[in-house]
């Protein structure tokens, strides 16, 4: 006798005492006893819920969304617990045919919500899986639901042998509806498990400090594909699909990337240059095409440049095809210059020691390198000046930088006397202009005469 026979007689037996029990007056005991088991449960449940609540407020986004799946497991649980203790003392007394079957839904259903507080604490890091786990949770919970209650009514077998007789034919393999049904179990829980051993590959990778940042984004992807390639092939092989049913799909993909996919797989294949390459680094400033600012991430489709106007997502194929401007590709340190034209009467050696000074009121501007005043040319309307410094954070942006350095230079300006010259343009009148002349008629045509007026 296998343990599926063996779970059979044990069901079977409960439900055929459950009705005899249902007959005589001991049926109405055993369900006071269980409602006196959930109410107890139930006062005890929400004391504890709520200091794990609030033990758990200020922690993470992964530990507080697992916690609610661990507080939702506690009403079952102590239920469970209550009305084992209930059984076993009131079985010598009393039947217990109500209390034993109860016990299945009780610990089947916190059983079941331990095992999604632990997909939770694991796949939950970022929060990207969270909506996406709790329908997860709520569709296994009415499928377990559903199950119980056809088995417990004797009608499992017959669905299951229904779902059977429904045959699908894919290429050249024929497959059942309970075979799909059984395929997307195991492709359910190979996935979470790939999911799950990904995480944790991922916390071991992240904390690793002799790997590069990048190499470990590299590692991190790669693995978490791989992981969930091999286990959707694997739970395809479980159910006994035939894997080169595969190969009609695998063609179609290969058409689809050749024709229509060219610049997806391009963006695809670019961040993992990128990546790889080390060209780009997180926290990088940068200018590509009209945007300049920090490298926030590196996906592999596209990179999030942080600036002061928000995020910008750059394609990867911009970023290998065009030339980029890594300000802080050497050194982090980013150079921010600003220039200002003086007046010719200002003294030049004045004006470059006004502009220097003017750095040293300015925060965020570094000491090494020292900022440096240039003469840079000598334009129409005035003499034009630059005056560099370097900041250590460009990652909050260089216009505060450069507007604090303006505004500097604008108040020593004032207080010492120089011009800031603006263009100007003068008419000078070389001959004086005639007014109201009459041209001289030429020799032998007299003037014209006006018409006498009518009488």
């Amino acid at each position: 006798m296998d343990a599926t026979d063996a779970t059979n007689l044990i069901f079977g037996q409960m439900v055929r005492d459950l009705l005899t029990d249902f007959k005589g007056p001991g049926f109405i005991w055993q369900l006071v006893v269980l409602a006196a088991c959930l109410l107890v449960a139930w006062g005890l449940s929400r004391p504890v819920a709520g200091r794990l609540r609030t033990a758990f407020e200020s922690r993470g986004f992964a530990l507080r969304f697992a916690m609610a799946s661990l507080q939702k497991s506690i009403f079952p649980l102590l239920g469970g617990l209550l009305v084992l203790a209930a059984r076993f003392g009131l079985e010598w007394v009393m039947p217990v045919s109500v209390l034993r079957l109860a016990l299945v839904p009780l610990f089947g259903i916190a059983f079941l919500y331990g095992v999604f507080y632990v997909l939770r604490r694991g796949l939950s890091a970022n929060g990207k899986l969270s909506h996406m786990l709790g329908f997860l949770e709520k569709v296994v919970t009415t499928l377990v639901w559903v199950g119980m209650i056809l088995y417990v009514f004797g009608v499992l077998n017959e669905v299951v042998a229904w779902m059977q007789a429904v045959q699908f034919s894919i290429g050249a393999s024929k497959v059942n509806l309970a075979s799909m049904l059984a395929g997307f179990v195991w492709i359910l829980v190979t996935v979470l498990v790939a999911m799950w051993f990904g995480s944790f590959l991922e916390e071991r990778l992240t904390g690793a400090r002799s790997l590069d940042n990048n190499l470990k984004v590299v590692l991190i992807r790669l693995s978490k594909a791989l992981l969930l390639l091999v286990s959707v092939l694997l739970s395809l092989s479980l159910v006994g699909i035939d894997l080169t049913v595969l190969s009609v799909f695998g063609g179609a993909l290969g058409v689809g990337l050749g024709l229509g996919l060219q610049k997806i797989a391009s963006n695809y294949v670019s961040g993992f240059i990128l990546l790889l390459d080390r060209s780009l680094r997180l926290g990088d400033m940068i200018t590509v095409d009209k945007f300049t600012g920090s490298v926030a991430q590196i996906r592999t489709r596209y990179t999030v440049v942080r600036h002061g106007d928000g995020e910008t997502l750059v394609p990867n194929e911009l970023l290998v095809s065009q030339v980029v401007q890594n300000h802080s590709f050497s050194n982090t340190n980013v150079r921010v210059a600003v220039r200002v034209q003086a007046a010719y009467s200002a003294d030049p050696e004045r004006v470059l020691e006004v502009l220097l000074s003017c750095v040293k009121d300015v925060p965020r501007v570094l000491a090494e390198p020292a900022p440096a005043a240039f003469l840079v040319s000598f334009a129409d309307s005035g003499i034009e000046y630059e005056l560099g410094c370097s900041i250590g954070d460009p990652q909050n942006g260089k216009l505060g930088v450069q507007s604090a350095l303006n505004r500097a230079i604008w108040r020593r300006f004032r207080d010492e006397g120089i011009d800031i010259p603006y263009p100007q343009r003068e008419l000078r009148m070389l001959e004086p202009v005639a007014q109201n002349v009459q041209p001289e008629p030429p020799s032998g045509v007299l003037p014209r005469q006006a018409p006498d007026p009518v009488e």
